[in-house]
């Protein structure tokens, strides 16, 4: 059922109007969806094809590196088009398909997150029982359970939204739909409404951060048990953890754990974890991961042989 409204279609105002940074922007953000793509695919087919990355830890790392495939392809391929065709209109129906997609998809991804703390707190504090408590089976519940958590944060997300009245501007001051941008267009009290988007969005996005926090604590903490190489490894695995959650999260939680309002920086921190992070993930992993690399020197090898 449509939701009693006038509002057929939205405008976007986009990053920028002045046309010479729209020209500057589509040549950086064509490149850095590129990347992205070209990245996170590599990441799925050499985890996929390689025999030797078969532990749980890549099992969730191609898992996420497909999310950000499908998450920056949601937003990214639009935000390139607007800047260099300048249409920025986009109906109703698109506006809370591509609302549902990010939220879905963002939850599915800090959902993961935390298994794969999970999975590290696993291999390095109970290393004689992880084959054992990490096996595929458990690997596939918990990552159903990760997308689970992502539907239902995104159902409820939706559902609050779409039955609002939007009868008066239909001008949002976004390079994609959202929540508070959103919120400012509805012609009724939004306070309660606001609340409940915080407490959805804003208070699970910072109880899961926190959680990472305790997880990565302990794991450091139990590092001084471990030989020099085996601290090594850990700390290097660890770290591309650590640099993925800070990269997603923080600017997540600044934008979710407050009032309903938009600030004039929203928009460049939206930048960030739904462009730049989707980018820099498969580096941060392949650059830091010594097997990941010599995985793909010999698929690279395989490649120049058959040419």
């Amino acid at each position: 059922m449509k939701p009693r409204n006038n509002a057929t279609y939205f405008v976007l105002l986009g990053l920028t109007q002045n046309p010479k940074e729209q020209k500057v922007l589509f040549v950086i953000f064509l490149l850095f969806y590129i990347w992205a793509m070209v990245g996170n695919l590599l990441v799925v087919v050499i985890i996929t094809i390689s025999k030797t990355l078969n532990s749980p830890m890549y099992f969730f790392l191609a898992s996420l590196s497909f999310i950000d495939l499908i998450y920056s392809s949601s937003i990214t391929p639009r935000l390139i088009s607007d800047l260099i065709i300048g249409e920025h209109t986009i109906s109703f129906e698109s506006c809370m398909t591509q609302l549902f997609i990010e939220h879905f998809l963002g939850g599915f991804e800090v959902s993961l997150l935390l298994v794969m703390a999970y999975d590290r707190y696993v291999a390095i504090c109970k290393p004689l029982h992880y084959l054992v408590i990490m096996r595929q089976r458990v690997c596939v519940v918990l990552l159903i359970v990760s997308c689970f958590g992502g539907f239902l944060h995104s159902i409820i997300q939706l559902g609050t939204i779409y039955g609002l009245p939007f009868c008066g501007p239909n001008v949002i001051d976004h390079f994609m739909c959202d929540m508070y941008p959103l919120l400012k267009l509805v012609c009724m009290d939004t306070y309660v409404i606001g609340i409940l988007v915080l407490a959805n969005g804003g208070l699970i996005c910072s109880t899961l951060f926190l959680l990472l926090l305790i997880s990565y604590g302990v794991i450091l903490h139990s590092l001084k048990n471990l030989s020099q190489e085996g601290r090594q490894k850990a700390l290097q695995t660890c770290g591309s953890h650590i640099t993925v959650v800070v990269c997603f999260f923080v600017p997540c939680i600044f934008l979710y754990v407050r009032p309903a309002k938009t600030l004039p920086i929203d928009k460049s921190l939206s930048v960030f974890y739904t462009v730049i992070s989707p980018m820099l993930n498969p580096i941060i992993y392949s650059l830091r991961n010594s097997e990941i690399m010599n995985a793909m020197k010999k698929f690279w090898g395989k490649i120049c042989q058959i040419k």
